[in-house]
C-alpha cells in the first residue's frame, strides 16, 4: 500500500470541512454534477460495505486466511472505520506476523490521531512491528516519530538523549548494514547528535568538544561500512570537518589528511561494496520470477557466509525473510545458522519465535524453538506454553508430531537430571507427555519403527528415572495390545527383561507370542529365538519344554508356507487355446491309470502344462518304472499315425547348469528389474519368473541363467541384499541334486499315512520317470500335494558344487539293468 493513501488527521479534517461547506453551499441550489458525484460516492460506499461483509464471513469461517485479512484491512482504512480497523489488525497480528508495510500503516494511522500522552502506546506498536521484521523504513519512521512527538526527545533531556542513542545503536546492526538503504539509519543518527550539539551552550566548551568527537566517531564508523554512495558520505564528512575548522581538501578524493585508520577502513569498505554490487543488482530486479529472486537471495547469503562476518550474514537473512516470510526452508536455514554461530542468546529464541509465527505448519521450526528455549535456560512455564501451542498446528506428517513429543521429553529428561536446574520437575511430566503421544499417534502409526522407539524410550525412562518396573512393563503391555503383530516390539520387551535378569518373565513373554503370526519369517524367528534363549539362559527341563512347544509350531509354519506357495502356475494364453480343443467329456475320461493313456495325448497334455506344476496322484505305492517305460514304447508304436497328426507344443528345456534361484521377490518384480539388479554382475543370459496358475501373477520366485560360473558366483554374493523393498535370497540351482532328493523323500514318506498321501509326480511320471518339473528344465522339485519351488543349492555346511564333468558318457538302459541285477 502506498504511503500516499494515508491521510493525516489535519488532512482528514480539512477534507471533512470542505465537504461540509460544499454541502451547505449547495444545499439550496444543488447542481446536476454535485448530485452525480454524491450518487457515485454512495454507490462506492455501498459496494465497499458489501465487500467488507463478505470478507467478515470468510474470516469467520477461516481465520487463517492471510490474503482475506489484508484485503479486509485495506477496505476498512478506505471507509475510515477506525474501531473495526483496530480489531482487525489486532486479530491478524495475533495469528500472523504482519509485513513491514502493514505495521507502517498501522503505526502512522494511530500516530495521526493520537495526542502526546499516547506516545508510549504508539511506540509499542513500532516495537511490535520491529519484532516481526527488521525493516529500514520501519526503523526510520519509528525514530522520526519519537524525535517529533516525544517531549523528552525533541527537548533533548538526558533521558530522551539516552533513549534515542540506545535505539540508534539497536538499529545499526538490525538495519544499518543494508547495503542500499542503511545510509538512512546512519544519517538519522548523525542528525540527532547534531541537534544535541546545537542544544549545548556555546560557553560549555568541554561538553561541546565531547559531542563533536561523538559525531566524528559516527562518521568514522559509517565510512567503514560497505554501503552505497560512500563517496557522498565522505564528502559530507569533509564538509563537516571543515565546519569544525579542519580542512580535509573537500574537492579531492585524497585521504591523506584523514587519519590512516579511517582511510584504510573506508578503502576496504568501498572494495567490499564493489564485491557486492552485482549481488545487490540481482536482488533488485523487478522483471524476474519469485523463484529466480529467491535463488538470488540464497546466492547472496552464501557469499556472506563465505565472507565470515556474522553481522552481515544476519543482515542479509533479515532482508530475505522480509521478502519471503512464508518460506519454511529459508527460516530453517536461518535458525540453523544462528545455532551454529551464536549458540545461545535471545537472538536465537527471537528468530525461532518469528519463524514459527511465519511458518506454523513446519514441525522442525517448533522443535528448534523448544531447543533454543532450553539452551537459553527458559522457565518450564514458557517452554510448556510453546510446546502446547505447537500441538495446535497442522503438520504434513505424524512424524513431525512424534519429533515434537520426543523433543519435549528430551528436554524434560535433561533438565530433570541436570545439577544446575533451579526448578524441580516431577517425573509425572514425562509420563504424561509419553501417554499423550501414545494416545494420539498409535492409531495413525501402527507397526512403525519410530513409534516402537517412542515406547522403548518410555519404558527405559520408567526404569531409570521413574524407578518403576511395573510402569515399564505396563508400557510394553499396553503397546502390544495395539501393535501385537510387530515382532520387534516383542523382542524389545524380552530384551528388557533379560537385561534386568528376569529370566522367568522373559520366558513367559515367549510363551505368549510364539504362536502369533508375524510378517515374513517373523513367526519362525520368534520360535528360533525362544530356543536360543533357553540354550543361553534355561536348564534342560525348560529347553525340552521349549522344543516340545516350538517344533510342532515350526512344522505347522512350514506346511502353511508350502501350502501358500503351492498354487500352480497359470499357463500362457496360447497353451490355453490349444488345450481348449479337448472337450470336457474327453477330460472326464482321463482316469488315474496313466499307463493306458496314449502317447499323443500325453504329449499334448505336456504341451498344455509347460508353466504348470501339479501333483495328480495320492497313491501310497510307487509304480514300476520299468513297466511304465515298456508300456510307453508299446503305446508309441501303436499310435504312430496319431502322433503324426497331433503336433504338441514342445517346451523349452532348461538344464539349470549355471542358474541362480531367487526367492522372496516382490510380486511387482519385472524382468528388467532383475536385469538392473544384476547389472553390476553382468552375464545374465535369461530370466524366468514363476507365475501362479490361477492368477498369472508372480509368485516371488525366479530363475536367472548366467553365461558362466564366474558371473553366477558374483550374483550369489548378492544374497540377502535389498531388492524392491525386500531382502531376497539367492542360491545356485542344482537340478541333479533336486532329483535325488525328491526320490529319497518320496520313498521315506511312505512310512506314514500323512506322508504317503504326499507322493510326488516323480512316482507317477508318464514318460520314463520324468516329471513335468523336469521337462521344464528341472525348475522345481515337488513334495506331495504341495508344488513349492525351492533353491536347489541348500547344501550342508562346507559343501562345494563340483564342476560338471564333460567326458562322462550316459549309460544305456542295459547298463542300468545290469547294475540293478548285480545288487
Amino acid at each position: 500500500m502506498d504511503d500516499t493513501e494515508l491521510l493525516t488527521a489535519s488532512e482528514q479534517k480539512m477534507d471533512d470541512a470542505s465537504t461540509e461547506n460544499l454541502a451547505a453551499a449547495g444545499a439550496d441550489s444543488p447542481s446536476s454534477d454535485d448530485s452525480g458525484e454524491s450518487d457515485s460516492d454512495s454507490e462506492d460506499e455501498a459496494e465497499s460495505n458489501r465487500q467488507i461483509e463478505t470478507l467478515e464471513s470468510e474470516l469467520s469461517a477461516n481465520p487463517y486466511n492471510y490474503d482475506a485479512y489484508v484485503q479486509y484491512i485495506k477496505l476498512l482504512r478506505k471507509t475510515a472505520n477506525l474501531e473495526k480497523l483496530r480489531q482487525a489488525r489486532e486479530a491478524m497480528s495475533a495469528i500472523f506476523p504482519l509485513s513491514p508495510s502493514l505495521w507502517l500503516d498501522w503505526a502512522r494511522d494511530e500516530a495521526s490521531l493520537a495526542s502526546s500522552d499516547k506516545v508510549p502506546e504508539i511506540a509499542m506498536l513500532y516495537e511490535r512491528g520491529l519484532s516481526d521484521y527488521q525493516s529500514v523504513s520501519l526503523w526510520c519512521d519509528y525514530l522520526n516519530f519519537l524525535r517529533e512527538f516525544d517531549p523528552s526527545v525533541h527537548g533533548y533531556t538526558s533521558d530522551g538523549i539516552s533513549k534515542m542513542r540506545s535505539l540508534f545503536e539497536l538499529a545499526i546492526p538490525a538495519a544499518g548494514f543494508h547495503v542500499t538503504e542503511g545510509n538512512r539509519i546512519w544519517e538519522g543518527y548523525r542528525e540527532f547528535e547534531q541537534g544535541v550539539l546545537d542544544s549545548i551552550d556555546e560557553a560549555d566548551v568541554e561538553e561541546r568538544n565531547k559531542q563533536i568527537q561523538r559525531i566524528r566517531s559516527i562518521f568514522h564508523r559509517h565510512l567503514s561500512v560497505p554501503l552505497a554512495n560512500l563517496s557522498s558520505t565522505l564528502n559530507a564528512y569533509k564538509a563537516w570537518e571543515l565546519d569544525q575548522g579542519i580542512d580535509l581538501d573537500i574537492e579531492s578524493d585524497d585521504l591523506s589528511k584523514v587519519s590512516h585508520q579511517v582511510a584504510a577502513a573506508n578503502k576496504k569498505a568501498q572494495q567490499m561494496y564493489s564485491e557486492r554490487a552485482h549481488l545487490e543488482e540481482h536482488i533488485s530486479k523487478k522483471d524476474v520470477s519469485d523463484i529466480e529472486m529467491f535463488q538470488e537471495f540464497m546466492n547472496y547469503i552464501k557469499f556472506e557466509k563465505a565472507s565470515g562476518d556474522p553481522t552481515r550474514v544476519q543482515a542479509i537473512y533479515e532482508r530475505a525473510v522480509a521478502e519471503y516470510p512464508v518460506s519454511s526452508d529459508l527460516w530453517v536455514d536461518y535458525t540453523v545458522y544462528l545455532d551454529k554461530t551464536l549458540k545461545v542468546g535471545k537472538a536465537i529464541t527471537h528468530a525461532c519465535s518469528r519463524a514459527t509465527r511465519s511458518c506454523p505448519w513446519t514441525g522442525d521450526l517448533w522443535a528448534r524453538y523448544l531447543l533454543a528455549l532450553e539452551r537459553g535456560s527458559a522457565s518450564e512455564k514458557e517452554i510448556y506454553a510453546v510446546f502446547e501451542k505447537s500441538l495446535q498446528c497442522t503438520f504434513s506428517s505424524f512424524e513431525e508430531y512424534l519429533d515434537l513429543y520426543l523433543t519435549r521429553v528430551d528436554g524434560l529428561r535433561r533438565r530433570m537430571l541436570s545439577t544446575r536446574m533451579v526448578e524441580s520437575l516431577d517425573y509425572s511430566l514425562i509420563r504424561e507427555t509419553f501417554q499423550q503421544a501414545s494416545d494420539y499417534l498409535t492409531p495413525h502409526m501402527q507397526n512403525i519403527d519410530s513409534l516402537l522407539h517412542l515406547h522403548a524410550y518410555w519404558a527405559n525412562l520408567e526404569l531409570n528415572i521413574g524407578k518403576d518396573l511395573a510402569g515399564a512393563r505396563g508400557v510394553w503391555d499396553s503397546f502390544l495390545k495395539k501393535s501385537g503383530g510387530m515382532l520387534a516390539a516383542w523382542h524389545a520387551y524380552i530384551d528388557m527383561e533379560v537385561r534386568l535378569g528376569h529370566i522367568k518373565e522373559a520366558r513367559s513373554i515367549y510363551r505368549r507370542c510364539y504362536t502369533r503370526k508375524f510378517d515374513g519369517t517373523g513367526s519362525e524367528d520368534i520360535c528360533q529365538g525362544w530356543l536360543r534363549f533357553e540354550r543361553e539362559h534355561g536348564d534342560l527341563e525348560t529347553y525340552d519344554h521349549a522344543v516340545q512347544k516350538v517344533m510342532p509350531r515350526l512344522e505347522e509354519l512350514r506346511l502353511i508356507r508350502l501350502q501358500q506357495e503351492s498354487t500352480p502356475v497359470k499357463p500362457p494364453a496360447g497353451l490355453k487355446e490349444h488345450n481348449s480343443q479337448k472337450s470336457t467329456r474327453e477330460k472326464r475320461k482321463a482316469g488315474p491309470n496313466v499307463e493306458e493313456e496314449s502317447l499323443a495325448k500325453r504329449q499334448k497334455r505336456k504341451g498344455q502344462k509347460v508353466n504348470e506344476v501339479e501333483v495328480e496322484g495320492q497313491s501310497e505305492t510307487v509304480p514300476n518304472t520299468k513297466s511304465v517305460k515298456a508300456e510307453n514304447r508299446k503305446a508309441a508304436n501303436s499310435n504312430k499315425e496319431e502322433t503324426e497328426d497331433v503336433k504338441p507344443v514342445k517346451p523349452k528345456v532348461y538344464t539349470d547348469e549355471c542358474t541362480a534361484f531367487l526367492s522372496n521377490l516382490s510380486v511387482k518384480v519385472q524382468e528388467e528389474d532383475i536385469h538392473k539388479f544384476f547389472s553390476d554382475v553382468g552375464g545374465v543370459d535369461s530370466i524366468r519368473i514363476l507365475l501362479h496358475k490361477d492368477t498369472g501373477k508372480p509368485r516371488g520366485l525366479a530363475y536367472v541363467d548366467f553365461v558362466d560360473d564366474e558371473h553366477l558366483a558374483a550374483a550369489i554374493a548378492k544374497n540377502r541384499k535389498m531388492f524392491l523393498g525386500k531382502k531376497i535370497s539367492i542360491a545356485r540351482s542344482n537340478p541333479k541334486k533336486g532329483k535325488k532328493e525328491f526320490i529319497r523323500r518320496g520313498n521315506e514318506g511312505s512310512g506314514s499315512s500323512k506322508d504317503a498321501s504326499q507322493i510326488s509326480d516323480k512316482a507317477k511320471a508318464p514318460l520314463g520317470g520324468e516329471t513335468e518339473g523336469e521337462m521344464r528344465g528341472n525348475e522345481v522339485k515337488m513334495r506331495g500335494k504341495n508344488t513349492f519351488a525351492v533353491p536347489r543349492s541348500v547344501k550342508p555346511l562346507g559343501y562345494t558344487t563340483p564342476k560338471p564333468s564333460t567326458d562322462e558318457t550316459p549309460k544305456s538302459n542295459d547298463e542300468f539293468r545290469n547294475m540293478f541285477l548285480k545288487k
